[in-house]
């Protein structure tokens, strides 16, 4: 690994309520850990309240900065121009489902033909990507394809999604993960018992608690096909990027910080009752709601590669965002990703493999400072 000089300050790192090796090596102190005798403080965007740091997790505008969570937002940044890299790709199947309730006879693909879907739209950003829109109209799009059929075979039906939020989020103390004080899908939720529409699109451990709440039928189970281009959206998969200039200037530190990401998987591969548990407390769900929604294996995933399927996935994901007018601009996915730190990693962990967490000889799991 080739080494920098002059090291920055700190290191940011930003990532979604979901599970993801970057958010959970967070819980367990790997970061701080490793940084502590550099002088380098870590920092989350969700613990900060400055506007212009906080949008950096859709911008990815602030130096020396991690980002793993849902695609939409640095796809979009990317094609705005932002210099960022992908230097892994995580892929964790969720819970991905049509919704309808059972009055409405939907049952199936077929039944969503002329039937009113609900299109999230957030009004709160205009100058911002919508994430929820975006997921939605894939979800959709995708359920319509297994059918045979198109867009223009249902009624498309705007649900604006912001009236509900004029609550600011709050952040966890124990855990460091902001939290919403409304729920995501409150807003399509209404809009189906009123009967303003008649399927909604959920994803993950919210979209699980809302179609139990409202009694509501899975006329689609997305998240659960076989066909992995099905479950392709948002967060399937998820990038892990870092700015351009960070590989050219601190590339050890890039280095060094993705390789702690890496040793996520193993030590999750190695306890995964405690890692279950890390999942559970970094997502603010219970570890029942987790098993439902990622399935009992969740701890085999939770890992980066740059494998040609994830590449794929994730192109895939990024030509749908440019087809339906989400980006302005297109780009190559292969000028996006650079392979050389994950590769210089694997090297150095095979070259000098070590266990996450040492104390007396022992592993034992650390906790957040």
């Amino acid at each position: 690994m080739s080494h920098s000089t002059a090291k920055p300050d700190a290191l940011w790192y930003t990532r979604c309520s979901i599970p993801t090796p970057l958010g959970v090596g967070a819980q367990l102190g790997f970061y701080k850990e490793e940084f502590a005798p550099d002088g380098i403080v870590i920092k989350s965007l969700q613990e900060s309240r400055d506007p212009a740091e906080t949008d950096s997790h859709f911008e990815h505008t602030l130096p020396h900065s991690f980002r793993l969570g849902g695609a939409v937002p640095p796809i979009w940044a990317r094609a705005k121009g932002q210099d960022t890299r992908v230097i892994g790709i995580s892929w964790i199947d969720e819970y991905q489902a049509i919704l309808a309730l059972p009055e409405s006879g939907i049952r199936g693909t077929a039944d969503l033909r002329g039937r009113k879907l609900a299109l999230p739209q957030r009004r709160d950003r205009a100058d911002s990507v919508d994430v929820a829109r975006a997921s939605a109209l894939r979800g959709f799009l995708v359920a319509l394809e297994l059918a045979g059929l198109g867009q223009k075979d249902a009624q498309w039906v705007d649900v604006p999604n912001d009236r509900f939020r004029d609550r600011p989020d709050v952040v966890a103390p124990d855990t460091a993960v902001r939290r919403r004080q409304s729920h995501s899908y409150t807003s399509v939720a209404h809009a189906l018992v009123k009967g303003d529409v008649d399927a909604i699109y959920v994803k993950d451990v919210r979209g699980a608690q809302t179609a139990h709440l409202l009694g509501a039928i899975v006329a689609v189970d997305l998240g659960g096909h076989p066909d992995r281009y099905v479950r392709i959206n948002n967060c399937t998969p998820r990038p892990l990027t870092i700015n351009g200039a960070s590989l050219r200037e601190v590339p050890d530190l890039v280095d060094r910080f993705l390789r702690r990401v890496v040793e996520v998987g193993a030590w999750a591969r190695q306890h995964p009752a405690e890692a279950l548990t890390q999942i559970a407390r970094e997502t603010n769900w219970t570890e029942s709601w987790v098993k439902l929604a990622y399935g009992d294996r969740a701890h085999e995933h939770l890992d980066v590669n740059l494998e040609p399927a994830s590449i794929e996935g994730l192109e895939t994901f990024k030509d749908f965002l440019f087809v339906h007018g989400f980006l302005k601009q297109d780009f190559a996915i292969d000028d996006w990703i650079d392979p050389r730190p994950l590769a210089r990693v694997r090297e150095a962990i095979a070259s000098s493999p070590r266990a996450p967490f040492r104390a007396n000889g022992a592993e034992q799991p650390r906790q957040v400072a």
